[in-house]
């Protein structure tokens, strides 16, 4: 305890020398306007960090590396090649590259899908979405749409980008906490449907390293928790990027992204995130076999 008390001091010490203005206020003695002052000044911050208009004018990002799945268990399950593609705010496609179905089930991004080998790929419009595997294309259900709906309200890059003038929020400054012996301030920000936000931003560079989502889950009759790390960051197309991100859900660990290049604004067909294009790759790359239970499939789901 004493251990971690002086390396606490010395932390808030080393604050203070960076940002003594910041230091120096207790969220605990603050009135809800001059808290709330603050947390916005610190966001703000993050933004001009994060590219300031670059960022927040950005209109999509392309990315490509690796996803490490982990079993429930928290070992790691296997490695699967991963392309990721947004169109802001509410178009996403994910492609995945798998030589074998060993891995079972992928907790992706925004929803599961199964493991089949070859090629998978999910797209997400608003309140649309399809998959595509050697099966064909096909609707992804109602549940996933859902799970995706409810991903972008959780997502720190929506919120700072789309709710943060739109929105009734609450927001608040949350006080100094180290992460890897390093000061962060914390932001803490509730929305109008409770959920609640913990934005941890490293005091030295305004850079965000953290963010921790609390959801109430109707379901359950509790609260889901998702703990969101960003590091390796790069800056890209005037913006800075994560190449790394790694996601904790109720203390277990989902899955890690390691990113080996993005781009900023891509260049993307005008069919990328529909159905159609989907079809048209199907039609374009999958063997005469595929096709061929594809078909036998789709009779089959028309005659039910």
């Amino acid at each position: 305890m004493r251990l971690r008390f002086a390396a606490i001091l010395i932390a808030v010490l080393l604050a203070s020398a960076i940002s003594p203005g910041v230091q120096a206020q207790n969220p605990d003695n603050m009135m809800p306007e001059d808290s709330e002052a603050l947390a916005r000044k610190i966001l703000g911050q993050t933004v001009t960090t994060l590219g300031g208009p670059a960022y927040l004018q950005a209109r999509g990002l392309q990315c490509t590396g690796r996803l490490a799945q982990f079993e429930h268990s928290g070992n790691l399950a296997g490695y699967t090649i991963f392309r990721n593609y947004w169109s802001f705010p509410d178009k996403n496609r994910a492609e995945y590259e798998t030589k074998s179905s060993k891995l079972g089930m992928l907790s992706v991004l925004v929803g599961s899908i199964p493991v089949k080998g070859g090629t998978m790929v999910q797209v997400y419009s608003g309140d649309q979405g399809w998959s595509l595997d050697r099966g064909g294309v096909s609707p992804l259900t109602p549940d996933m749409i859902e799970q995706f709906q409810e991903s972008l309200k959780r997502s720190v890059d929506q919120l700072l980008r789309y709710r943060m003038t739109n929105e009734d929020l609450t927001i608040r400054y949350g006080g100094l906490d180290l992460i890897d012996m390093l000061p962060v301030d914390l932001v803490d920000i509730t929305d109008s449907q409770e959920r609640k936000f913990r934005l941890a931003i490293r005091r030295s560079d305004h850079v965000l390293i953290r963010s921790v989502v609390k959801t109430p889950d109707q379901v359950r009759g509790d609260i889901i928790e998702d703990v969101t790390v960003f590091a390796n960051y790069h800056t890209i197309g005037g913006v800075l990027v994560p190449l790394q991100i790694t996601r904790v859900r109720d203390g277990r660990r989902i899955f890690q992204v390691f990113y080996d290049a993005c781009a900023v604004n891509p260049a993307l067909a005008a069919d990328f995130f529909t159905q159609e294009g989907l079809e048209k790759r199907f039609a374009q790359t999958a063997s005469h076999k595929d096709k061929e239970r594809a078909a036998k499939e789709k009779e089959q789901q028309d005659n039910n």
